[in-house]
């Protein structure tokens, strides 16, 4: 997958294209008459954009894969980074450009509103617990959402999204405060069901700072090692309540009936909500030795083939979440890890290798939510 810059290397006429509410794509390099939706061409590749969004200029990155014609609608995916980090970290930490050249589908990186506390690095505005007055990255989100329809060739109803860590908090959040633009949503080190708040000394989600505007199927990972985000509780001022209590009241908003089915293994344990409203399904991947990184390819995975058949892959987080979008089914082999390469309290890959966990090195400073504006990101 190339890299490029479209604003620089535009070898076709630039499109600007203005929408309904008074914002700017500006710098998309298309070969093509349309300058929306259907009908254009792009580049394949990844490649920077800016939207104008709520009087700012805010910056995204996007993917084409390389056999997207503009004439058959695709399914798109965003993708939001974490604290301290932007789109194209992000992208290599999730590998969603190669998933989507594979795959056939269009991806979006959004970089949030708040200053990281590594240079070029940002964070994300998120509502109800950042205590700071930035941007209203919410709206961007949305704007975001419509711009991709505007420009390319995509599949309303195929629209799905990811968040690591900051930015699964705020795409919680987003879809929490009633934006109906996803289909599906997979979370790492991240899933959230509303603001903290503590009644009688326990703390839950706040009720009313959670109200989806339909069902949405939820697919989530935590690393049960993980010190940043505990999915036990506990943390920064932002977190407070644990993983599991975030998904019961997922599979609560989702109006799923009964228990869930839980697989306990050595590796991990899976509990998967099945009976719920419209056909959506809500799990959780509680992976034992795994950190804040993002889950590599060390632990198997049960998926359905296109044959029904069940087969098993080595997969990561970011090739189950997709499973998981396009509704295939599947379920992890609960104690089928593979072995690790090194040690657990070593095995982090470098901020350059994505932080994926599979290779053997020194602990780095991972995204910690928690950019200088604020403590309590």
């Amino acid at each position: 997958m190339t890299t490029s810059t479209v604003h620089h290397r535009a070898r076709a006429s630039k499109i600007v294209a203005r929408v309904a509410s008074g914002f700017f794509l500006l710098g998309l390099s298309a070969v093509g008459a349309q300058a929306a939706g259907c009908g254009a061409t792009f580049e394949p590749g990844r490649h920077e954009l800016t939207i104008q969004s709520g009087g700012m200029e805010r910056s995204a990155v996007y993917v084409i894969p390389s056999n997207y014609s503009g004439k058959r609608k695709v399914p798109l995916v965003f993708d939001f980074h974490g604290s301290n980090s932007n789109p194209q970290v992000q992208l290599t930490r999730s590998h969603w450009d190669e998933v989507a050249e594979r795959e056939g589908f269009i991806v979006m990186a959004l970089a949030g509103s708040l200053d990281g506390e590594l240079p070029r690095t940002h964070a994300w505005n998120v509502p109800g617990v950042t205590k700071t007055d930035g941007a209203d990255d919410a709206a961007f989100i949305r704007d975001a959402v419509k711009v991709a329809k505007d420009t390319f060739c995509v599949d309303a109803t195929k629209i799905y999204a990811s968040g690591y860590s900051g930015g699964g908090r705020m795409l919680s959040q987003y879809i929490c405060s009633g934006f109906g633009d996803f289909s599906a949503a997979g979370f790492v080190m991240g899933l959230r069901a509303g603001t903290p708040e503590q009644e009688n000394g326990v703390w839950r989600p706040r009720r009313e700072s959670c109200q989806p505007s339909r069902p949405v199927s939820i697919i989530a990972f935590s690393g049960m090692k993980d010190h940043v985000n505990p999915f036990d509780g506990g943390g920064k001022a932002y977190w407070r309540y644990g993983g599991e209590v975030a998904l019961n009241r997922w599979a609560e908003l989702n109006g799923c009936n009964g228990r869930p089915r839980v697989d306990d293994g050595e590796a991990a344990k899976v509990s998967t909500y099945l009976d719920c409203r419209a056909g959506i399904s809500v799990m959780s991947y509680m992976i034992t030795n795994a950190d804040h990184a993002w889950p590599a390819r060390t632990v198997r995975f049960r998926l359905a083939s296109n044959n029904g058949e069940e087969k098993i892959r080595e997969v990561d987080a970011t090739d189950r979440m997709w499973e998981f979008f396009r509704g295939s089914g599947g379920e992890l082999v609960a104690g089928a890890a593979l072995k690790p390469d090194c040690p657990d309290e070593h095995n982090t890959a470098s901020l350059k290798e994505g932080g994926q966990g599979t290779q053997c090195s020194q602990p780095v400073k991972a995204d910690s939510n928690a950019p200088s504006v604020s403590g309590d990101l």
